[in-house]
């Protein structure tokens, strides 16, 4: 069980790493990624049950899928500090012959990803077919997915919602990175989602509201009623509102950051607000 005061170095040295990795090769989403750095944080140091011994199978341990895959480098530096790869790899991100691809694939055999995942919309089904086997094979162990809210305005992800709902696939915890933003603007100018509480118990799940998606307590009492609803004929979603960017002011508040890197002047801006805590790369 981590104290609050490491998860809270933890997610500081996290969003170093993911500012670090886009700067250093002028290209990946650090707005999305700074977003959910706390929960990857949390979900990988305080929530689930894995071994950093990294098997395919994932047989006796809860597994994790990244759907929204461009967010990779908070994915890959939650990863490193886990155990699952060196940090020093992350050195190597978006370059040529490198593990760490702009987008996670498992081609390179990079510990701890079990699904290619460029192609938004696809991670839902993805989780939903890992939830059934855990059934199958009688593993008490849970699933937990993480999923754009822009990636909701892919179809798939509605058939997967209403089959998990209609099968009661009840070992599944899906999150919804709730920032309302998309690379072209506000989901609501894109796209509207609507009323997603309402959407998701229309298709039979279970619905949590976590406000604070960027406070670690918050995250950490969320997820653990999602788990404690788990095992009840009702898949889960947890509806996390997320500040895109977050940790570095001149990033929050806009969709500028989805897709771009900071420059040298911008990267040290951004690197004074989060200052070294477990060490650079």
């Amino acid at each position: 069980m981590s104290t609050t005061q490491h998860l809270q170095d933890f997610v500081t040295q996290v969003r170093r790493d993911i500012l670090r990795q886009v700067h250093q090769v002028n290209s990946g989403h650090p707005g999305g990624s700074l977003g959910c750095a706390e929960f990857f944080s949390i979900l990988y140091q305080e929530v689930m049950e894995y071994s950093s011994d990294f098997d395919m199978d994932g047989k006796n341990e809860d597994l994790f899928f990244l759907s929204n895959g461009h967010i990779s480098p908070v994915f890959y530096s939650v990863l490193s500090r886990s155990g699952f790869f060196p940090v020093e790899e992350l050195k190597t991100f978006r370059k040529i012959d490198s593990r760490l691809q702009g987008h996670p694939t498992t081609h390179e055999g990079l510990p701890g990803v079990r699904i290619a995942s460029g192609s938004l919309g696809q991670g839902m089904s993805v989780a939903i077919g890992a939830a059934l086997t855990k059934k199958m094979n009688k593993d008490s162990h849970l699933i937990y997915s993480l999923h754009g809210d822009g990636e909701l305005q892919e179809g798939q992800n509605w058939e997967a919602i209403l089959y998990a709902g209609s099968k009661g696939v009840d070992n599944l915890i899906a999150t919804i990175d709730y920032n309302k933003k998309q690379i072209d603007g506000a989901t609501d100018d894109v796209l509207p989602l609507g009323d997603l509480k309402k959407k998701f118990e229309a298709f039979d799940w279970k619905v949590l509201e976590l406000k604070e998606g960027n406070d670690i307590e918050a995250i950490k009492n969320t997820l653990a009623a999602a788990k404690s609803l788990t095992g009840k004929k009702q898949p889960v979603v947890i509806l996390m509102e997320t500040e895109m960017g977050n940790g570095v002011d001149f990033m929050m508040g806009t969709h500028a950051w989805h897709g771009k890197a900071p420059n040298d002047e911008q990267l040290e801006t951004a690197l004074a607000q989060n200052p070294e805590t477990l060490g650079d790369y």
